[in-house]
């Protein structure tokens, strides 16, 4: 894995990813390249818990905001129903074309659409319902896709936003990096919203760099 935020004690972290197994094939594969080229990628028990709720709420229609490589919308769909599909926003010119090669050769491309666009924009224009979004694009913002996700998402759906505690730094101001206030201010604004809207209710999670789940109502 390319460079991880630890949130909690290394002994944890080692235990839980010695119980999950290995990834096969292009997963595998993907992994890899991602450590190699530092690539952020889920980490390996967040892709865990992904792989789970997918196979409990049977999503029909994800969307995803932040593709990279395409390594988490490979693993949701290869945990979603037949006939299911994703919709993944990346904005990066280069990660949206390696995303598409990489679901091509995954055998996923009539699944799997790679939209490249700026999410805050697009989101604006997007219509229909999705049964669960995942969120893993740039953190400071989280807080200006959140009235869009919400929107966008169906009742009883689901809506995962991945690296919330930030290293920690979310959390424990003594963690804190100057460089990255204006990022944790915002997350921290985004927890607020999350736990605070009408429509959701809310889980925090300690897992990978932090892992939010919030049902909308």
């Amino acid at each position: 894995m390319p460079f991880e935020e630890q949130i909690t004690h290394n002994y944890i972290i080692d235990y839980i990813r010695d119980t999950l197994k290995k990834s096969e094939g292009i997963l595998a594969e993907l992994e890899a390249y991602a450590h190699k080229n530092g690539v952020p990628i889920v980490q390996k028990e967040v892709a865990s818990f992904l792989e789970t709720v997918c196979r409990m709420r049977k999503p029909m229609r994800v969307l995803e905001i932040g593709t990279a490589i395409g390594y988490s919308a490979i693993l949701m769909l290869s945990n979603m129903p037949e006939g299911a599909s994703i919709v993944s926003i990346e904005r990066d010119e280069t990660m949206a074309r390696l995303a598409r090669e990489n679901i091509e050769r995954a055998g996923l491309t009539d699944r799997i659409t790679v939209v490249e666009a700026d999410a805050e924009a697009y989101l604006k224009e997007l219509d229909g319902e999705f049964d669960m979004i995942f969120m893993d694009a740039a953190k400071s913002h989280y807080i200006y896709f959140l009235p869009e996700c919400i929107r966008l998402l169906k009742s009883g759906g689901v809506l995962v936003s991945d690296n919330i505690l930030y290293g920690g730094m979310v959390a424990n101001r003594a963690l804190l990096i100057r460089r990255k206030i204006t990022i944790v201010k915002r997350l921290k604004k985004y927890i607020a919203a999350l736990c605070e809207a009408p429509e959701l209710k809310t889980s925090l999670l300690s897992i990978g760099d932090g892992v939010s789940l919030s049902y909308k109502l």
